[in-house]
């Protein structure tokens, strides 16, 4: 029977967590630039835009996460595309971020005082150079502490891609408990992983939320 030490173990699953947090970030990103254009149909003149938008929010929203990661990896197949663990992962996240960063942008352009608008319209900006020059720059600085603080979910939603396959640190986690049957010590770690990686930002957003209000 093979023996496994804690750094056999611990190592293990810091290679594994380097997927998390490149899954990480490639889902935070590209949620993002597909957010910024969810967010600009949703608060755009055009109703259909508007409606569609709407739409797309409320369906990754009002669903899990998980499901959607299923749909994805066991559906798209039906169709004739074949989808791996990292790709499934990849697309699942990204549509899920990007719902969730559309919704809280537009709070944050919502919270724009409405003279700003009104000013910039005797200007005589067009709409888009209202959002470019006026609208969006004072979102942007509300906007980021709900932002740093949504990251958190979505490294911890990670860990659900471990159901189709994908091996970051959970699913390596399970990897290694089947090996060294030390179930307690191998997700304490993993949970350690996971809080070594998130509390920063979680404490990073609270504290951008105090500076915003007492800048207010």
């Amino acid at each position: 029977m093979l023996s496994f030490t804690f750094w056999d173990i611990l190592s293990n699953l810091l290679l594994a967590a380097r997927w998390t947090v490149l899954l990480s970030l490639i889902a935070f990103v590209c949620g993002g630039v597909v957010g910024l254009l969810v967010l600009l149909a949703r608060v755009s003149r055009s109703a259909v835009l508007r409606k569609l938008s709407g739409y797309y929010i409320e369906a990754f929203q009002g669903t899990p996460l998980l499901m959607q990661l299923f749909l994805i990896f066991f559906g798209l197949p039906l169709v004739g595309i074949e989808v791996t663990a990292w790709l499934a992962a990849v697309l699942a996240l990204t549509l899920f971020t990007s719902a969730f960063l559309a919704e809280i942008w537009r709070g944050c352009v919502e919270a724009v005082p409405r003279g700003q608008w009104e000013a910039s319209e005797s200007l005589g900006m067009t709409y888009f150079e209202q959002m470019r020059h006026v609208v969006l720059p004072q979102a942007l600085r509300i906007s980021i502490p709900p932002t740093v603080g949504f990251s958190v979910q979505v490294i911890k939603g990670t860990a659900l891609t471990s159901i189709i396959g994908f091996v970051e640190v959970t699913r390596a986690g399970t990897m290694i408990t089947n090996a060294t049957f030390q179930p307690f010590l191998v997700y304490g770690l993993v949970a350690l992983i996971y809080f070594v990686l998130c509390f920063p930002l979680s404490f990073y957003a609270k504290r951008l939320e105090r500076r915003l209000h007492v800048a207010r």
